[in-house]
């Protein structure tokens, strides 16, 4: 059975990618989401491939019309999230899917709306689980994103997460 996933502010899809695992993200059974505010936050390549696995079904890109707005104008979403991460939001709410982020304030408040939500030490976990990597390439590859990404050093649960994985993953 098949999740259903929102993707929110682009973070996830620019970690995959600098990883080279987007391939990786998109052959897990997840039914994938976002929206098209997160799709213009990514650069034209980046952007490239995600319309290239909506054009085979495999991404569902969400373009939000006016009532849209209204409802997320109404909803009084902290000043911090970008309309991006709005978007995400409602749109996971809209479809009851979770929500796939690192970003720690639109995580607080997936939380808040008691959104399901994950990020990508969960979706890590899930190529292991499948093997869609191998523990020993899923190691690899966590360490590539704790020395790309300053967000997986900084954050002490995290930082404890990601140890775990290490010492299993051999």
């Amino acid at each position: 059975m098949k999740v259903k996933i929102a993707i929110t502010d682009a973070n996830i899809f620019i970690d995959l990618y600098d990883l080279g695992l987007t391939k990786s993200f998109f052959n897990l059974e997840l039914e994938i989401h976002t929206t098209s505010a997160v799709i213009f936050e990514l650069y034209s390549e980046q952007q490239e491939i995600l319309q290239a696995y909506q054009s085979v079904g495999r991404l569902t890109i969400h373009n939000l019309k006016e009532q849209d707005f209204i409802e997320i104008y109404n909803e009084n979403y902290p000043k911090s999230l970008s309309e991006a991460d709005k978007s995400v939001l409602h749109v996971a709410n809209k479809i009851n899917a979770c929500v796939l982020s690192s970003d720690k304030t639109l995580r607080n408040c997936a939380k808040n709306k008691e959104i399901e939500y994950h990020g990508m030490i969960w979706i890590f976990d899930k190529f292991v689980e499948t093997v869609t990597l191998t523990p020993k390439e899923a190691k690899t590859k966590l360490n590539q994103l704790v020395a790309s990404n300053f967000l997986f050093r900084n954050n002490q649960k995290l930082v404890e997460e990601i140890e775990k994985r290490l010492k299993i993953w051999k």
